[in-house]
């Protein structure tokens, strides 16, 4: 019989929290909040400029197209200037409208091709429905947002100036690359001939909460584990804290990070197969931060791998992250839980310098239309809700549109959610009547004879804001 950790005596679950990790607790805590001061010249990267430089770019090769695209569909492929590899897909009826697409992720680790083939086969329905695809692999591994951005933006004007002038370009968007788009509709605004670079904007199950916030759960979730399974440094291993992920040598793999947490958590069994041990902790851990455990392992080895890259390569070696003021509730003993975790305060350069690069200003002067799983385990929705504040904010609300569905995945939704959001998003743009998520709802049926079933949009739907999901805490 599963036992949750709320049937277990208050004692008892805070004696396992506090006793067995109280001298881990304090060797973390006099590895201090912040690294060392960063050495001169690695301070974190200035703003960067929405002017690319007009560098001459080589013309793209023909390449063979994935299966999975129409018949008579053509490919091209190249390495642009700054060294990202890009793809483009063309459909043999294609009518001149070109999706510019911004992959998730992010990925870690230098460029391949090979991630943009497998984003064009997951968006192989964009060909389907009669649109150019294009995208990148972005120039460089890590949380690096604008410098994506103008990846983005310069494969547009390859193929501009090598395949074809668009009567119409959307700027696609999914997940990670959501925030991309967004930074990059606000960035690239001219292209040089007094046109829009992107004729409307199409945000898809997106992280879009902004860099300094949308990774608070992340924190949450290395403090916590470290409470209950002390595996993430281990207590013989060098400390270190854990807002940087890993120090910068180290050699944790992520099957070794898995091999941790399994031997913690379980999370490798079947819920039965699990001792009362590792099932009460791994409930403890969805229960306060809300995800469902089948996520964890993944939102660990972001908190890991990602938070290095950050802390290295983003912020200088400062801490743009802290939970000073979050409570945890959801355990079977809130109180001890929150003594026991490690405190982290975040250093105000690191933020200001995180949230340049990461954050949006909601600045984007075309229709934009949004759309989210209601489930999403890796992008909460509520994220949406802090969008909708942002171009509030920045007075473009009027530009947005936000619609929902009853799906719990995050990848990838249904076959004709996307069709039929690049349909209404397109007549939006072009002029016509500013689309209710009712409208969006109501297309969809017309694209299942073409696309399968797999209408799920909540036209009534309303996400709450990210603080009902992540615990608030002290911002500089």
């Amino acid at each position: 019989m599963q036992t949750h950790p709320r049937s277990l005596p208050r004692r008892t679950f805070a004696a396992r929290l506090t006793a067995p990790l109280a001298a881990l607790a304090a060797a973390l805590l006099a590895a201090g909040c912040a690294l060392p001061p960063a050495a001169t010249g690695t301070a974190g990267p200035a703003r960067a400029s929405a002017t690319l430089p007009a560098t001459a770019e080589a013309a793209p090769t023909p390449t063979d197209c994935p299966r999975v695209l129409p018949a008579g569909s053509r490919c091209l492929s190249g390495q642009d200037s700054a060294g990202a590899y890009y793809l483009i897909a063309i459909p043999p009826d294609w009518k001149g409208t070109l999706v510019m697409h911004s992959h998730g992720g992010p990925t870690l680790g230098p460029p391949r091709l090979s991630r943009t083939v497998e984003d064009l086969e997951r968006w192989a329905v964009t060909v389907k429905a009669g649109y150019a695809w294009a995208g990148s692999s972005f120039r460089q591994g890590g949380v690096a947002v604008r410098a994506a951005a103008e990846d983005t933006e310069r494969l547009r004007r390859i193929f501009v100036q090598h395949v074809a002038k668009p009567d119409f370009t959307i700027l696609h968007g999914q997940s990670w690359g959501a925030s991309v788009a967004a930074t990059g509709a606000s960035m690239f605004t001219d292209d040089g001939a007094g046109r829009r670079p992107y004729d409307a904007v199409l945000l898809t199950s997106g992280v879009l909460a902004g860099g300094t916030r949308a990774y608070d759960m992340r924190l949450d979730l290395r403090v916590i584990y470290q409470v209950l399974c002390g595996n993430h440094p281990r207590p013989d291993e060098a400390q270190y804290p854990l807002w940087m992920g890993l120090p910068a040598h180290s050699a944790l793999k992520p099957a070794d990070l898995a091999a941790r947490a399994n031997a913690c958590l379980g999370l490798d069994k079947p819920a039965a197969a699990r001792t009362p041990e590792q099932q009460q902790k791994a409930r403890t851990i969805a229960d306060t931060l809300k995800i469902p455990e089948s996520s964890i392992l993944s939102h660990l080895n972001w908190a890991t791998w990602h938070f290095q890259d950050i802390a290295q390569h983003r912020t200088g070696g400062r801490n743009p992250f802290g939970n000073i003021g979050a409570v945890y509730r959801g355990s079977s003993d809130d109180a001890a839980l929150n003594r026991a975790v490690l405190r982290y305060r975040a250093d105000p350069e690191a933020v200001r310098v995180f949230g340049a690069d990461t954050d949006p200003d909601g600045r984007i002067p075309v229709p934009v239309l949004t759309v989210h799983g209601i489930g999403d385990p890796t992008a909460f929705v509520e994220m949406d809700d802090s969008f909708r504040r942002t171009m509030e904010r920045a007075g473009t609300a009027d530009r947005l549109v936000q619609t929902f569905t009853r799906d719990n995945g995050h990848s990838y939704l249904t076959e004709p959610a996307y069709p039929t959001l690049f349909a209404v998003l397109t007549d939006w743009a072009r002029g016509g009547r500013k689309p209710t998520p009712a409208d969006v709802a109501a297309r969809c049926p017309s694209f299942e004879a073409r696309f399968g079933t797999g209408c799920h949009f909540v036209p009534d739907y309303r996400p709450q804001p990210l603080e009902t999901r992540v615990a608030p805490r002290e911002r500089p």
